[in-house]
């Protein structure tokens, strides 16, 4: 079964497991990561950071507020994500509704996946490249997303929040292309 085949809360807890394990295993937090301008530690703090304004603007809803990133990364992390978790995994998320003027209304737990589950997906790859981790990721997942992505090209450019596709081979792998097409080079290393 594939990532997309799951309900939110499922999705969540396997995604964030992965994201989990790469703030688990990082030694070092403030070196580059592929993201222009952030480290490692930004990395975690901007999925820590930005869902929290999205709920409780669109929903209402206000998540427990937690260690500080900067001071603890790590501790950040685990409880911002076991806070996610407790709020998908109620049952009355998924008849809550989410108001937002970019992207209308929505079920809660179905813009938490839409929005926030995803990012978690694709910023593990940051997060593993930054701290010389398993950088790989589900195919099928890639596989995905990419297809989701590929038809909003130019909105998502135009939004800011992508950068430039970057140009890989017609025959790189999914994982590589998905990558490359959120504005990453796929073979950055930390110098």
């Amino acid at each position: 079964m594939s990532y997309s085949d799951l309900p939110p809360a499922e999705r969540h807890r396997q995604i964030a497991a992965g994201f989990t394990s790469r703030v688990e295993g990082a030694k070092h937090w403030d070196g580059p990561s592929p993201v222009a301008e952030w480290t490692a530690r930004d990395v975690v703090r901007h999925l820590v950071e930005w869902l929290p304004g999205f709920l409780d603007s669109g929903a209402g809803v206000t998540l427990p507020a937690g260690p500080r990133v900067d001071d603890d990364p790590v501790a950040a992390w685990r409880h911002h994500t076991a806070a996610v978790q407790e709020l998908l995994d109620d049952p009355a998320t998924p008849h809550r509704r989410l108001d937002n003027p970019h992207i209308g209304a929505l079920p809660l737990d179905q813009a938490i996946d839409r929005f926030y589950t995803s990012d978690v997906f694709m910023h593990t790859w940051d997060l593993a490249r930054a701290t010389a981790q398993d950088d790989r990721l589900d195919t099928g997942e890639c596989a995905t997303m990419l297809s989701g992505l590929e038809p909003a090209d130019a909105m998502l450019r135009a939004s800011g929040q992508y950068g430039p596709r970057v140009p890989v081979p017609d025959d790189a792998d999914v994982q590589t292309r998905m990558i490359a097409f959120i504005g990453r080079d796929p073979y950055w290393t930390p110098a």
